[in-house]
Parts: C-alpha cells; sequence; structure tokens
C-alpha cells in the first residue's frame, strides 16, 4: 500500500481554556477525495491553518507525505498542499493578469512582481487548459466572474504540484448556475489521472458530488465521523453535527438536508 498523503495524529489546538481542536486523526489516502463538514464555529478554520504550517498545534501530528510539520522545512512542506480561499482572493492586484496569477503560485507570492519566463508560461497555459479556463490568460483579474477567479486559484494552487488540494468554501459567492458548473468542472478535474486528493470544505451537503469518496465531519472542535461517505453521511450524523435534528435525502445523485420543526 503507498504511504498516506495525509497523516494527523491527536491533533489539539487549545487557546487558554477553550479546546479549538480535541485529538483529531485523520488519514488521506492516495486517490481518496474528501469532504470536511461542518457549521460555523466548529473548528474547520483552524485544523486547515495546521495543514497549511500557518497554525501551530498545542500537542499531536501534522504529517504530508512522510514528512512532519516541525521536523521538516516548512516552506517545503507548504508546496505539498495547494489551498483555494477566500482570503487569497481578496489579496490578488485588481491589473494582475490570470496567468501571472497562475505562474505567482509556483512562487508562493500574492501580488506577482517578478517575470515570467518562458518556461512558466508554458506551464501556467498548460494549467489554464487544464482548469477550462485557457480563454482568461491575459485577462485582468478586476474582471474575472467569481467562478473564474475559483478556477484561476486552482490552477495558481496546481503550479507548485501539491499532492493535496484543499478547496474553502469554493461555492461561496456562486449563483445556483454557476455553483453547478462549478461543482462539474471539480468532478471531471478529481477524474483525472494525474489529479492530487482532493478535500472541499463546505457547510452544505448539496455540494458533495459523486467524485468524493469520504467524509469528516466535525462538531465542536471534534470529529464527529470519519469514513467513507456511504458510513458518514446520514441523518444520525448530520443531527450530532450541526446540534438540531436533521433529516438527509439524496435525489437524482444530489443530497438535500433538511431540519424539520
Amino acid at each position: 500500500m503507498k504511504p498516506p498523503i495525509l497523516a494527523v495524529s491527536n491533533l489539539t489546538i487549545r487557546r487558554g481554556p477553550l479546546a479549538i481542536l480535541n485529538r483529531i486523526n485523520w488519514t488521506i489516502h492516495p486517490g481518496e477525495h474528501w469532504v470536511l463538514l461542518g457549521p460555523n464555529g466548529c473548528g474547520k478554520t483552524s485544523l486547515l491553518g495546521t495543514l497549511t504550517g500557518y497554525m501551530t498545534p498545542t500537542s499531536g501530528e501534522v504529517e504530508v507525505l512522510g514528512n512532519v510539520f516541525g521536523e521538516s522545512v516548512w516552506q517545503e512542506m507548504r508546496k505539498l498542499v495547494g489551498m483555494v480561499s477566500s482570503s487569497i482572493r481578496q489579496w490578488i492586484a485588481n491589473e494582475e493578469t490570470a496567468l501571472e496569477t497562475v505562474v505567482s503560485g509556483k512562487y508562493a507570492m500574492v501580488d506577482f512582481w517578478g517575470t515570467v519566463t518562458p518556461e512558466d508560461r508554458k506551464e501556467a497555459r498548460q494549467l489554464l487548459r487544464t482548469v477550462e479556463a485557457k480563454n482568461l490568460e491575459d485577462r485582468p483579474w478586476l474582471y474575472l466572474s467569481q467562478g473564474e477567479r475559483q478556477r484561476v486559484l486552482i490552477a495558481r494552487a496546481l503550479m507548485a504540484h501539491p499532492k493535496l488540494l484543499i478547496l474553502d468554501e469554493p461555492c461561496s459567492g456562486l449563483d445556483p448556475v454557476a455553483r453547478e458548473h462549478f461543482l462539474n468542472f471539480i468532478g471531471r478535474m478529481a477524474a483525472r489521472p494525474k489529479s492530487p486528493a482532493i478535500v472541499l470544505v463546505t457547510h452544505h451537503v448539496e455540494e458533495i458530488t459523486p467524485i468524493f469518496t469520504h467524509a469528516l465531519l466535525l462538531a465542536k472542535g471534534k470529529s464527529v465521523a470519519m469514513g467513507t461517505i456511504k458510513s458518514t453521511l446520514n441523518s444520525a450524523n448530520l443531527t450530532k453535527t450541526f446540534g438540531c435534528e436533521a433529516l438527509l435525502t439524496r435525489a437524482r445523485g444530489q443530497y438535500c438536508l433538511n431540519f424539520p420543526a
């Protein structure tokens, strides 16, 4: 068996008496695509911060392809984990072209100021084709739609050749049609032979498409359920996750979550 891409062991984050995360264990193997699901305040952001090396845990261990945070060079480890987040989106200069934004991912740089080499330009163009956005190469950031920006940011994350790609609420701000198109695109990308393992961070079960194989459900900093979609995604676990009675249904391959009065 190939070694895991990600191995989180007994991860705990405390700030004073408050346990933000409490003994989280999580392993992602090659070929798996995960959903990280939970309400606001459940600890998702803190967990992402530890996976990308921006937050130091109180105890426990985070290992990416055999490299342990705190024991390996963190700048190099971060390249193994690609992140697409709204926090990155707001830092990009309005006049920066899509191609420059993609190239910046290679250098972990925001607001790109370097010179784009022929090699970088070639690879960035290929990645824009990969994310089905080749027509956006010369378009400034200001004139990209929300969905187009998300695709460009995914290409940017892929520029560093990560083994794990985290999509942090990527459908936020998208209208229903754009969300559907974007989720279909994620499915096509994940199905590619050389796709990194994908983690979709969301509040919404409606965004869980058939490409996702596993789920981690968080509530109040603790793991409610973890494993295959079939074993974890049910009304009982979602009731525990969201703290009130929840009814999960599925029709035509799409999940829907209702909260009976």
